[in-house]
């Protein structure tokens, strides 16, 4: 896969994360991909309307590629998200087996692929390929006006 194709399905996850921010909930979004570049889950930020800790946006899509593969295993799949996986995703993403992980902007708060910690450089028996920084400047352009309505006492875009 060439670094265009990323850019073309972080796109994807872009506008998922637009959409969760117009219904009000932080702005991530995730696509997976299959190792022959078709879209098999989608997911974005739903912790407000399911009103549950664990519906961010990449668990979200890993129970919906792994709906569409029917087995638990992403071998061979490509994980798109637009910020850095926090520790919970993260642990999904290595018990998924999930072979490449491509996200936007980094997440200095939770970041569990460099920014407080790399759980992927720890002994667990999978790991995959980390590509960080596509689209970056979108992606944290996006959660920036977020935030920005929400400690405007707006409401968020």
């Amino acid at each position: 896969m060439k670094y265009e194709d990323y850019e073309s399905y972080m796109r994807q996850a872009l506008e998922l994360a637009r959409e969760a921010a117009l219904d009000g909930e932080v702005p991530v979004g995730c696509v997976i991909t299959d190792e022959h570049g078709t879209v098999i889950g989608r997911g974005r930020n739903m912790r407000e309307r399911k009103r549950s800790a664990l519906s961010h946006a990449e668990t979200e899509a890993i129970e919906d590629a792994c709906r569409a593969r029917g087995d638990w295993r992403l071998d061979g799949c490509t994980l798109f998200v637009t910020l850095e996986p926090c520790p919970m995703c993260a642990g999904a993403i290595i018990n998924s087996r999930v072979s490449t992980l491509v996200y936007g902007a980094r997440e200095s708060t939770s970041g569990s692929c460099a920014s407080v910690i790399n759980l992927f450089a720890e002994n667990y028996p999978s790991h995959p390929a980390v590509y960080a920084g596509v689209l970056a400047d979108e992606s944290a352009a996006l959660l920036g006006e977020f935030f920005e309505g929400v400690r405007g006492g707006g409401k968020s875009p």
